[in-house]
């Protein structure tokens, strides 16, 4: 069994004194930190408490040469119990939807909805970061110690400004708050998938219109693992739909949590 660790997190508990809501735990996807899905954070601490985790091998978190999903739901169940947290709706983005996944398999009732944005339960078998890889590696190999320095770097190597704007919140002082080489060495187990049981309760798969993650042909994969998934597309955005529509992610995070 892959050892779980102590992740870094962020706990807000809900603004309204009221609130009997279920507590949320968002998960941020590759190369990501707490932060990414902060937009949606400060909208959901209105009702609920959130609970926003750096995963293993990010952010602020311990590093470990492991990175598979069984050892990411591992550390996710571990880190609900040291919130005190018994159950939880949970929101993952891509890496982080699959480990959301993940935890369904290992730790079942500690799921009350899933809410995945932009990815699917499969293996996609496709490299799509090795540009970002290069990259890293080529800032790293420089010596490079300013954002501004790393920034002229990596236009060498990837042409979408956002990308790299992202990539470079978690550089700091010459380091990045990712561990690029495990990151690398275990990329196959990042895009694969073994397939988890069937989990017979509401899930919603959220997908940008415009992003290649999510097709129709892996509608039977999600059916067969979730079968109680819906879907919900947002026209003209990609895969970091959140950040580029933004309300209608939480149109539809809160319609599917209050129904």
């Amino acid at each position: 069994m892959d050892s779980a660790m102590k992740l870094h997190y962020r706990l807000q508990h809900s603004e309204s004194a009221e609130s009997t809501a279920l507590p949320i735990l968002l998960i941020h996807g590759l190369f990501g930190t707490l932060d990414n899905l902060g937009v949606l954070a400060r909208s959901l601490k209105q009702q609920h408490s959130v609970l926003q985790v750096d995963l293993r091998n990010h952010g602020l978190s311990e590093r470990s040469p492991v990175m598979t999903y069984r050892a990411m739901a591992e550390d996710l169940r571990d880190t609900l119990d040291d919130a005190g947290i018994d159950k939880a709706i949970v929101i993952g983005h891509s890496m982080g939807g699959k480990a959301a996944m993940a935890l369904t398999a290992l730790a079942p009732e500690r799921v009350d909805k899933l809410v995945i944005i932009d990815i699917a339960p499969v293996d996609y078998k496709t490299r799509r970061h090795d540009e970002i890889f290069a990259a890293l590696n080529a800032v790293t190999e420089a010596g490079i110690k300013d954002r501004a320095g790393a920034t002229r770097l990596m236009h060498e190597y990837i042409k979408e400004d956002g990308v790299i704007q992202f990539l470079l919140k978690s550089f700091s002082q010459g380091e990045w708050r990712f561990n690029v080489p495990v990151l690398l060495a275990e990329y196959a187990n990042i895009v694969g998938w073994a397939e988890v049981p069937a989990w017979p309760h509401p899930a919603l798969f959220i997908r940008g219109g415009l992003s290649p993650y999510v097709q129709d042909e892996y509608r039977d994969d999600i059916a067969r693992q979730f079968p109680k998934a819906r879907a919900h597309v947002v026209a003209g955005s990609g895969h970091w739909v959140h950040a580029e529509k933004p309300e209608a992610v939480l149109r539809a995070i809160s319609r599917f949590i209050d129904a």
